[in-house]
């Protein structure tokens, strides 16, 4: 455990340049204690790692300092094999450069770990084609050539010309800096600013790509998952209506399957879920509970109560005639 944990202090130090003792206690799940032990004990195995003073310090390896740690534990070597087994293996347009890497893994295992770690990962499904109900999820199809172009743009820093086709608009042509791409189900988004105005596209929507030759305008270090969260935020509070509804416990997933975005959720004392959930507008909430009939209620807006009934009290008139 402990030689584990001293490749991967040094990893760290070689990927982040500089970190506290603090931080490096924070990344291994250990006490500063222990890390400054460990930092001891790597300078006595002639590691160069040296300490800076100061407000801003901590510990740092000498400037051009490599070493070789490519060894994988066993259960490394199955979260690598398992990973690369699923679906996402094509995301990004990375799905060959994942399966050449995956041979790579288990050429470089021991051959005591070989046969079991590649006899563990395929007991180890990751998000299948289909669910229990055998309903295939939808995969948006992005062609090579688009991914490829913004990929390249993403990570060279360069800026991004995009054929876009926004909802309800015709395509045209926009430059943007990228900052960084996501995938959230199956679904690829690129985050980038155009003309310093915060955007997200999502990428089956852009119908070609071309990388610019110059410097895309951006921060050199990035916080994706701090950015994503913003921008979910604000597309949330953009235009759309929040619901507050009461569902039978088997009609939850179908609910949440038509909702934009769940934003609390509790029991009640009869055992029905009370979900705060987020729709486009009131339409499109008019139509997904009255799919779900008396087994969802609609406790507010009173605007859309109102709609049910009146759509209810319709639909009983146009029935209530036995001939």
């Amino acid at each position: 455990m402990r030689a584990d944990r001293l490749v991967s202090l040094v990893l760290l130090l070689r990927q982040h340049g500089r970190l506290s003792a603090t931080a490096l206690a924070r990344e291994l799940e250990v006490s500063t204690r222990t890390v400054l032990r460990d930092i001891e004990a790597l300078s006595a195995a002639g590691v160069p790692v040296y300490a800076e003073r100061g407000r801003h310090g901590g510990f740092a390896l000498l400037p051009g300092f490599r070493t070789e740690l490519t060894g994988l534990n066993h259960d490394e070597a199955i979260a690598l094999l398992t990973a690369g087994s699923g679906r996402d293996e094509q995301v990004f347009g990375l799905g060959s450069a994942l399966a050449s890497a995956m041979r790579k893994v288990v050429d470089a295992l021991p051959e005591s770990h070989r046969s079991s770690a590649s006899d563990a990962a395929g007991r180890l499904l990751v998000e299948p084609e289909t669910d229990l109900l055998s309903r295939r999820l939808a995969i948006e199809e992005v062609p090579d050539a688009t991914m490829v172009e913004v990929r390249r743009a993403v990570l060279a820093g360069h800026r991004l010309r995009i054929h876009y086709a926004a909802t309800d608009q015709s395509p045209r042509w926009r430059t943007v800096d990228p900052i960084g791409l996501v995938t959230v189900r199956d679904r690829i988004y690129l985050l980038a600013t155009r003309s310093g105005a915060d955007r997200t596209y999502r990428l089956s929507r852009i119908l070609a790509a071309e990388e610019l030759p110059e410097p895309a305008q951006r921060q050199n270090r990035v916080d994706l998952d701090r950015i994503w969260q913003e921008r979910c935020a604000q597309f949330l509070s953009e235009g759309h209506l929040t619901v507050l509804v009461r569902v039978n416990p088997e009609q939850r997933e179908e609910l949440l399957n038509s909702a934009v975005a769940v934003r609390a959720e509790a029991s009640d004392a009869d055992g029905r879920l009370r979900l705060e959930v987020t729709f486009q507008d009131a339409r499109h909430a008019e139509w997904a509970l009255w799919q779900l009939g008396t087994n969802a209620e609609a406790l507010a807006p009173q605007s859309l109560r109102t709609a049910l009934y009146d759509r209810a009290t319709a639909m009983a008139a146009r029935y209530g005639d036995s001939s």
